[in-house]
């Protein structure tokens, strides 16, 4: 496999291919129908079709293509189990690699950026990638003062790619919709492509992993590397190991599904409290279960990689998202409505009941509601029917809400999150992680009410 198709139109005419696909399949459907097979039995396998078409696609292409991709593959839980099972492997390799790039073209973007003699910069250099995703791969090697590191080299012409595959997608962007119910595509890809410039920047990535490295220093729970070295197109970090999050929802054990649900949470609440930085990539791919802990205890930690999008948050998570979250749950249906209004989730030509809004989150934020929540593919599957049914009340408010550019980022987050707790089967205390790190969600007399209940 070559590196970036650097023709345009080349990549325009697979991405092109696959409406015309849909629409073929589309066709097939109705003629076996006609010869009466069940309309539910045949609509399946063409969703499933459509599917497998699509993340072969996606996945083949790199680019933009494979980073749509990897932002939907995390709503996978969303789907019917007997639709999704059988491309889930699919959806995994568009999480953890792709074809990479041929060694010479390597070589030369290290010769341009590093010098000819990079080599020396390295008591030993794997040209063999360990790991290729959506706009470079990563190379194992040993640093010059015997660090174990990771080489993130870009792929020449990855910028092109990812705006002319993200212009391309949005094209057809209504024919997608159906594959992940619940999920509004366009949005999605116009985030996507906003954030391109800050994805292709190994300079802003580097100062977003290292500000973490900083502060994640010997903490119990997370680990991030340090950063190394970083030049235009290659970024160089301490090498790390552990077991990627998309084997721990393939095989492993309920302990470590509960644990990396744990701390996945923990780090989606904590990072911008701390940092002042959201984590804002959350696919499996850019995780790992790490063993032991720097206390010598025996428990698992949870490795974070890949800061290339990051939402910059100087004072955290929005107070507003702490404050309606509580208030929701308390029933306050009228204090709410009037918060999300002000917020501008809903517009002012609009005109809502409070109560139905209060009906329509309440089910949204159960896992907030009590001490610990298992998170399933069958309650997202439930989420996702309930909100993306064009019959369904849930669907008609859906589409009147606003949400503001402020919090597009945060809620593709926390959605993306959700959706990997729920690929896990994690058992949560979530709860715990928002009343420790979400601004707005203890309120000052309750944080005067626990030490006098601990006392």
């Amino acid at each position: 496999m070559s590196d970036l198709p650097r023709k345009a139109v080349t990549r325009t005419a697979k991405l092109a291919a696959l409406p015309l696909g849909f629409a073929g399949r589309a066709t097939w459907g109705l003629g076996k129908r006609i010869v009466g097979e069940s309309a539910e039995l045949v609509g399946r396998e063409l969703q499933q079709r459509t599917a497998e078409q699509l993340f072969k696609v996606l996945g083949e292409l790199k680019g933009g293509a494979m980073k749509f991709g990897q932002a939907l593959s995390v709503f996978e839980s969303a789907l019917p189990e007997e639709i999704a099972g059988p491309y889930r492997v699919a959806l995994t390799k568009l999480q953890e690699a792709a074809p990479p790039m041929p060694t010479r073209t390597m070589h030369a973007v290290l010769d341009e950026r590093l010098g000819e003699n990079w080599r020396e910069l390295f008591l030993e250099f794997e040209d063999k990638p360990s790991a290729a995703a959506s706009i470079g791969q990563v190379h194992r090697g040993t640093w010059r003062d015997g660090r174990e590191v990771a080489v993130k080299v870009q792929y020449p012409g990855a910028g092109e790619a990812l705006l002319s595959d993200l212009n391309q997608l949005s094209r057809f962007a209504r024919l997608l919709g159906p594959l992940v119910p619940g999920v509004d595509i366009k949005p999605l890809i116009s985030e996507l492509r906003d954030r391109v410039s800050e994805e292709l920047d190994y300079g802003l990535e580097a100062q977003a992993q290292q500000a973490h490295a900083e502060e994640f220093t010997d903490d119990p729970d997370v680990v991030v590397p340090n950063v190394v070295h970083q030049c235009d197109q290659v970024l160089i970090t301490e090498w790390m190991d552990g077991v990627p999050l998309s084997e721990v929802i393939a095989d492993g054990t309920q302990e470590q599904r509960d644990r990396a649900g744990q701390l996945l949470a923990r780090f989606l609440f904590s990072g911008p409290a701390r940092t002042g930085l959201l984590h804002a990539d959350p696919h499996p791919g850019n995780f790992r279960l790490l063993p032991g802990g720097p206390d010598g205890k025996d428990d698992w930690r949870l490795g974070v990689l890949d800061f290339g999008t990051v939402d910059r948050l100087p004072g955290g998570l929005p107070t507003p998202i702490g404050t309606s979250l509580r208030m929701t749950l308390d029933g306050e249906a009228d204090a709410v409505y009037e918060l999300l209004c002000t917020e501008g989730f809903v517009k002012e030509s609009i005109e809502l009941d409070p109560n139905a809004v209060l009906d329509y989150l309440l089910p949204i934020i159960e896992p907030a509601q009590a001490e610990s929540f298992t998170f399933t593919r069958g309650w997202m599957r439930s989420q996702a029917a309930r909100i993306g049914d064009p019959r369904s009340p849930a669907y008609q408010l859906a589409k009147q809400l606003n949400l503001p550019p402020a919090y597009l980022l945060i809620h593709r987050v926390t959605l993306s999150t959700i959706g990997v707790l729920c690929q896990l089967g994690s058992t949560v205390r979530l709860r715990e992680e928002l009343e420790e790190w979400l601004p707005g969600f203890v309120t000052e007399e309750g944080l005067e009410e626990e030490p006098a209940a601990e006392a």
